[in-house]
């Protein structure tokens, strides 16, 4: 979170400096140059540079968002078959014990994985491979003698494999960068339509108010898009609270 509210006041004094120097120029530039004639193509640029800010940051909002709202949807679906498996192996009965003790394992490594400090990756990714390879042995050292145990392993062998899979999707969206050069181009719109805005107004106490309470909220917009495009990290963070209850119903003998 730290690195995302940096970048967000990096952004609003980049901006707000550019209101700044717009403010400067209108003072000292020849009335000429900010003539009513001027002023009119001037504020052709400034509907320009709006419309563009308007779209993009709509867009990376949008986008940021999108990611945070997968990562909750993936982690309860991923909840949902865990507890699925969970009750076919009961159903199935207690010599399925060892595989639920293999998926509450690897639950708490998926919790580790990631919540945790960035050196626990590997570690998770690497116990989660021995869980997988745990777990077919147990799955395949199942001997079910009834039709009812049969669907039931096969639905657990299913439901297992969806949660390794969702688990794989989830870290690999996770660590989809920002776009980059969308961010920079909305910074270099938003110090250019602020300065352009400065051309067209008076240097006074309420004009650098307002120049500062919209540079902020542009520096505001791209803190919400960092800390979206890091759903287990920043300030909005996805919950852990559905896994836990995951992880608290496998400890139930």
């Amino acid at each position: 979170m730290e690195q995302s509210v940096a970048i967000a006041l990096l952004v609003t004094g980049l901006i707000a400096a550019g209101g700044l120097i717009g403010l400067g120029l209108q003072r000292v530039l020849p009335e000429a140059y900010t003539s009513e004639r001027m002023r009119d193509m001037i504020g052709g640029v400034v509907g320009q540079l709006t419309l563009l800010l308007v779209l993009v940051n709509g867009l990376l909002i949008w986008t940021a968002y999108g990611v945070f709202n997968t990562q909750q949807v993936e982690l309860q679906t991923v909840v949902a078959r865990a507890l699925e498996f969970d009750l076919e192996m009961r159903q199935f009965g207690s010599e399925a014990a060892p595989a639920r003790h293999i998926l509450r394992t690897d639950l708490v490594w998926a919790l580790e994985q990631f919540w945790g400090s960035d050196s626990s990756n590997a570690a998770a990714y690497a116990a989660s491979y021995k869980a997988m390879a745990d777990m077919s042995v147990v799955l395949d050292g199942l001997q079910p003698k009834t039709p009812a145990q049969v669907n039931l392993l096969a639905a657990a062998r299913a439901n297992y494999a969806f949660i390794g899979e969702q688990r794989l999707l989830m870290s690999l969206q996770a660590t989809t960068p920002v776009p980059w050069p969308l961010a920079y181009a909305v910074t270099f719109w938003s110090a250019m339509m602020f300065a352009s805005m400065g051309l067209l107004s008076k240097l006074s106490p309420m004009s650098v108010v307002m120049l500062l309470l919209g540079s902020a909220s542009i520096g505001l917009a791209l803190f919400l898009i960092l800390d979206y495009s890091h759903p287990y990290e920043g300030l909005i963070r996805v919950s852990p609270a559905p896994l836990e209850q995951a992880i608290l119903a496998l400890d139930q003998p």
